[in-house]
């Protein structure tokens, strides 16, 4: 699995006109899942999504969790994740997990982290053209890849 997770003061998505889901401060997570990904890449990812200290404290330092802040998230996924560019200048997604393994997947990882988190947790629609907005907050993004837990 592979998440690209944005600071942001606010983000939503749209679909067909009508807005999906939007939240205020918090995480705008981008989930990108491949054929291998199991139950334990939910975990360490969750886990670590619900620790990272990326949040402001009094003396400016990113030193405060989601947890902390009371920030809210918005997970959409991203099979563009796993684009290779290795040949040519169009993406393969041959990586990008099939609907029916990444379906299921992605369900588990949004509730994994609704529970971890204690709250809600906003998403997109799996597979729906949506129009995705935020304000990336500082700008903060991080990219974490369970296959590189650097």
């Amino acid at each position: 699995m592979r998440v690209v997770i944005q600071r942001v003061s606010e983000a939503a998505v749209t679909i067909d006109g009508t807005v999906k889901a939007q939240i205020g401060q918090g995480f705008m997570v981008l989930l990108g899942i491949t054929a291998t990904d199991t139950q334990e890449d939910i975990e360490w990812l969750t886990t670590k999504i619900k620790g990272m200290r990326i949040f402001n404290d009094e003396q400016g330092a990113m030193n405060l969790s989601l947890e902390q802040t009371g920030g809210e998230v918005l997970v959409v996924s991203q099979f563009t994740l796993y684009a290779s560019t290795k040949k040519g200048n169009r993406p393969s997604f041959i990586n990008a997990a099939r609907p029916e393994i990444a379906i299921p997947l992605y369900e588990e990882f949004v509730n994994t982290l609704s529970r971890k988190l204690n709250k809600n947790v906003q998403t997109g629609t799996f597979g729906a053209d949506m129009k995705v907005s935020l304000v990336n907050d500082g700008p903060v993004t991080i990219f974490l890849d369970t296959n590189k837990k650097d």
